[in-house]
């Protein structure tokens, strides 16, 4: 009778506490493994950016400067004071968390500094002295006030997606509708910055602009690109989009005997915008375009439209950049 209450009992053993036994210390090492994942996401000490470095690119001189203090300057760099303080609110919060992501992720193109001051390489920053010149001598004191107060309001945030900082592009522009990295310098493109719409953007004097020459004017601009460009002006389909992007931008054409990308006829003939008509009127080509900037991200003119509706900084912010957080650093 013993032995068969002790075969019983290793049974029992077998067939069920040792597989729990396996299964839990599997179960714990799976757990542990993905915990292990989530506290691989770097985090930051942020105080170290309350001072940054910024490359002067006219004189080639490094300044250090309070964070703050450079946001003042980009801030009235970028945006008219003239627009809504929510809109100013959110250029703050923008460039802060721009710059942040610049440090973060420093190529070391800019030597030792962390930031350069030129709008083509990185974000516009104007001196007090000199953005004071430029305003009307009436308007100074309000209109600094108003970009100080943005920032300060404002103060440590920046926006987030999944706990980290984002790449936080904008623009003059959208035309109405914002663009996705992916089609204007391809890669792998970022999950918050999708295509958006946005209302309001034709009240401003940035969203419809023309640029006109003559034929002969444009093909030498395409065959300094394109020695071999050659085209008819008198067939028909000479120029034809054949696909546009998500952002109702071109996105690719054609264009006689190539097919060049909306982006590539903007940078060839300095156009405001990828999204644009192309019009034959003599011996005369016309654009008609719709929109200023690449179009991704935040739309400047889109932000202070917003703001005239009421929209606050946050609520801006969350429109332009999909499925982030505003956050204190």
């Amino acid at each position: 009778m013993k032995k068969i209450i002790l075969y019983i009992l290793v049974f029992i053993m077998v067939c069920f506490v040792i597989p729990i036994f396996f299964t839990k210390k599997f179960v714990n090492q799976e757990t542990a493994s993905i915990t292990n994942q989530v506290e691989q996401k770097p985090s930051y000490d942020y105080k170290q950016y309350n001072t940054i470095k910024l490359l002067h690119v006219d004189t080639n001189t490094i300044e250090e400067i309070p964070l703050d203090e450079y946001l003042y300057g980009v801030v009235s760099a970028e945006m008219p004071a003239s627009f809504e303080k929510e809109a100013l609110k959110t250029q703050a919060v923008v460039a802060r968390t721009y710059t942040i992501y610049k440090i973060i992720h420093n190529d070391n193109k800019h030597g030792e500094a962390n930031i350069c001051d030129s709008s083509a390489c990185c974000q516009a920053w104007i001196a007090k002295e000199e953005r004071l010149a430029k305003w009307e001598e009436a308007q100074r004191v309000e209109n600094w006030n108003k970009i100080v107060s943005a920032v300060e309001e404002t103060k440590g945030k920046i926006i987030t997606y999944e706990g980290q900082p984002i790449n936080a592009f904008f623009h003059s522009n959208s035309g109405g509708k914002t663009e996705t990295t992916l089609n204007v310098w391809g890669g792998t493109g970022y999950p918050y910055l999708q295509s958006v719409s946005t209302a309001g953007e034709e009240n401003y004097s940035q969203y419809r602009s023309e640029y006109t020459c003559t034929k002969a004017e444009f093909i030498a601009k395409i065959q300094e690109q394109h020695p071999d460009f050659q085209i008819d002006f008198s067939v028909p389909d000479a120029l034809q989009v054949l696909e546009y992007t998500d952002g109702n931008r071109i996105k690719k054409m054609k264009v006689g005997n190539l097919e060049l990308s909306g982006v590539e006829m903007r940078t060839i003939f300095s156009l405001r915008s990828a999204n644009f008509t192309i019009q034959i009127e003599g011996e005369n080509i016309k654009f008609q375009v719709i929109g200023y900037g690449h179009g991704v991200g935040m739309s400047q003119t889109g932000a202070d439209s917003m703001a005239k509706q009421g929209s606050q900084y946050e609520e801006i912010i969350k429109h332009f950049y999909v499925g982030v957080e505003v956050v204190n650093m």
